[in-house]
């Protein structure tokens, strides 16, 4: 391990998340605050304490919740631009502030109406949704034109590709919807909790675009969540058990700003990152107690499986049967309900849950004696971020 590795020099001291809704009266900025405010909280701390914001991207901006918080002296701030896999960039990015000194003690939020935005309320307050990437530039110039005009549009190109080359059943990807929905019931904050799921209704339920059903899809969501990271010395004298970061990475497709045109449209950012932060950690794939995977659509979860080093390209389908990443298998996943059955935070709430589980503290879903865990974050098309997490033995 290399001397200037991040391992073990951050930890994550506090979370916070609002509820998952379909319909929200609040702005981006007060679910933001509000996520903010119980993270810091949590902590144990103020908000003068923080000296370190890493703001989502697009929609509000690290000056404003720094005034609205009343942080008055902000050392350190980034935007990692990534979409899905932002969050668990971020919080690399805050990992390494923090190792290096660069700030002491960092607020990571993230929240956005996802779904009043697209569909909103006759009496709800103006409530502007926005987001800027190079991507969505091509989307629209490149894709749309073709009546590619949404996300399962855009991920069907190469997921029908993957489900054809390898003949996977799509009983693979109903296992995945029916795990999140599992876990989803145990989970006060789930938005789809009381929807419990069978095997059957996942057949059933009809076709967004081949092979993507729309239980496949995780659901639109207006919500936000935040951490604190800091130094586990520092955390040594905070409320809870701290979660130490011992390895991370992010990782891109080649070609990262473009799908068409990419040598291997299966080859993904995660496939890089993984074996980086595996090897940063000193940890393998199999020594994972639970696996928090972004889940914007369920073949991307069988995808990241492979890239993770858990099954082979196409073994996935094997991987996920017999209830293996259902609580009490050998790889509980999403053990919130995740995208698919929580709700869409980016990929923030798999960072709060993964915080919440090696604390001990996930109640129903709990995890036995779980001391390793990761979180993978996804963005357009194949942009990916993992963080490995333990909890502290110290």
């Amino acid at each position: 391990m290399s001397g200037n590795s991040i391992s073990g020099k951050a930890a994550i001291v506090g979370i916070g998340e609002t509820d998952y809704l379909r319909g929200t009266d609040q702005s981006i900025l007060q679910m933001i605050l509000s996520a903010s405010m119980a993270a810091i909280k949590d902590a144990g701390l103020k908000p003068s304490d923080v000296d370190g914001i890493i703001p989502p991207p697009g929609f509000v901006a690290w000056d404003e919740i720094a005034a609205h918080l009343g942080v008055p002296d902000v050392r350190y701030t980034a935007c990692p631009q990534m979409g899905g896999a932002s969050p668990t960039a971020a919080l690399i990015n805050a990992s390494m502030a923090v190792a290096t000194g660069m700030a002491n003690v960092v607020l990571v939020p993230i929240g956005w109406n996802g779904y009043s935005a697209i569909r909103p309320r006759p009496d709800a307050r103006p409530n502007r949704r926005r987001f800027s990437a190079a991507f969505f530039d091509v989307v629209k110039n490149y894709y749309a034109p073709y009546g590619l005009r949404s996300a399962p549009w855009w991920y069907s190109l190469y997921l029908q590709r993957y489900v054809k080359l390898y003949n996977v059943p799509p009983e693979a990807a109903g296992e995945v919807a029916l795990a999140c929905r599992a876990h989803a019931q145990l989970n006060d904050k789930a938005l789809m909790r009381g929807r419990p799921l069978t095997m059957e209704d996942y057949l059933a339920s009809a076709y967004v675009s081949e092979p993507l059903r729309k239980l496949d899809c995780c659901v639109e969501t207006d919500c936000a969540a935040a951490i604190i990271v800091t130094t586990p010395e520092r955390a040594r004298d905070m409320p809870h058990t701290p979660v130490i970061v011992i390895g991370g990475a992010e990782g891109h497709p080649d070609r990262p700003d473009e799908l068409i045109n990419r040598k291997d449209v299966l080859d993904l950012g995660l496939d890089r990152a993984a074996p980086r932060a595996f090897s940063m950690a000193g940890v393998k794939p199999t020594d994972m107690d639970f696996l928090q995977i972004y889940d914007c659509f369920t073949h991307i979860v069988l995808l990241e499986i492979e890239a993770l080093g858990l099954a082979p390209r196409g073994g996935a389908a094997d991987f996920v049967k017999d209830g293996n990443i259902q609580l009490g298998g050998k790889y509980p996943l999403n053990t919130h309900g995740g995208l698919m059955s929580q709700g869409h935070c980016w990929g923030m709430n798999h960072i709060v849950e993964a915080t919440r589980q090696l604390r001990h503290e996930a109640g129903a879903a709990q995890v036995k004696d779980c001391e390793l865990g990761l979180v993978t974050g996804y963005g357009d098309l194949g942009d990916a971020s993992i963080a490995i997490l333990a909890r502290s033995t110290s």
